[in-house]
């Protein structure tokens, strides 16, 4: 993949980095790729970006975090417009910066959850990281250290990524069961789901969790309708795996992705790498050779 990967804002759970190892695992070229847990679509925008499909499906349960596509896809000179207001009116803030920060947190709590608001919160949180209370309220802190994203690179990949998606791009903000039910053969369905450490316990940090078993059985959906898939799930680190691997039924293949050094490895004194698995729908794998000892995939040669 030649050249830098537009992204809107710092996202965690962002597989911008991992998308150029993602994409080696997807066909040259498709009819649509969907995304039932998009994020920012850091994939979606990868695989624009190298023109795989016709048409990209973005599709987020948290429908704050869509608005923000939405509006670099259909209006991006509004978006760049609304949050350099709200950029920055922080250095004029009565109470300063940080208020500046409460107050459009709290606007956003109270209905005010506009596609500026989310990207300002996203743009000036801790690790941008989306929390949430137990009344579902947004309440990550604000990064005291910095001011949030400059207008100047917002704009700069928000029209990146509207040159991209622009007439390609369908959004939804619905339950990922719908996505399942809509994809047909000739598609291909990225999934980076709520990995298990989040999945299959109550935590109310997250606006959504996906229990681990429901969403094994749904796959079986794509498998009857012979929907390729690839999805991002869990991993290890070190000694240590997170999660359990997806149902042998489902016939997927493991790899495993080098996602660098562990940074909390790191601050304990140790070189860990992490390690993320990323599973391959049968049909989808078999059109390659690879070698599990390496978890890399090479491609068939005659």
């Amino acid at each position: 993949m030649n050249g830098k990967i537009p992204h809107i804002i710092q996202y965690q759970g962002s597989k911008r980095l991992l998308a150029p190892q993602i994409l080696q695992y997807m066909p040259h070229k498709f009819n649509r790729l969907l995304e039932p847990f998009a994020g920012m679509a850091a994939i979606t925008i990868a695989a624009a970006k190298e023109k795989r499909a016709e048409q990209y499906y973005i599709n987020d349960i948290n429908e704050p975090i869509v608005r923000i596509l939405q509006a670099v896809v259909n209006n991006p000179a509004e978006l760049v417009k609304k949050y350099t207001k709200i950029w920055e009116k922080q250095f004029e803030y009565p109470g300063g910066h940080l208020e500046h920060f409460y107050h459009v947190r709290n606007c956003f709590n109270e209905g005010e959850q506009t596609a500026e608001n989310m990207l300002y919160l996203l743009a000036r949180c801790v690790k941008g990281a989306v929390r949430y209370g137990k009344n579902g309220k947004f309440n990550q802190s604000p990064d005291k250290r910095r001011h949030g994203t400059n207008p100047q690179n917002i704009a700069e990949n928000v029209y990146a990524i509207y040159v991209l998606l622009k007439g390609k791009a369908i959004f939804s903000a619905v339950d990922y069961h719908h996505v399942f039910e809509m994809a047909r053969h000739g598609d291909l369905v990225y999934m980076d789901p709520p990995y298990q450490g989040v999945s299959n316990r109550k935590d109310n940090r997250y606006f959504a969790g996906v229990n681990f078993d429901d969403f094994s059985n749904s796959i079986e959906i794509l498998n009857q309708k012979g929907v390729d898939y690839i999805i991002s799930y869990d991993g290890e680190c070190g000694d240590k795996e997170y999660g359990n691997d997806l149902p042998q039924s489902l016939k997927c293949t493991k790899f495993l992705l080098n996602a660098g050094l562990s940074t909390q490895a790191t601050l304990l004194g140790k070189r860990n790498t992490t390690f993320e698995a990323l599973y391959v729908s049968e049909n989808l794998a078999g059109t390659f050779c690879y070698a599990p000892r390496q978890m890399s995939l090479i491609e068939c040669a005659g």
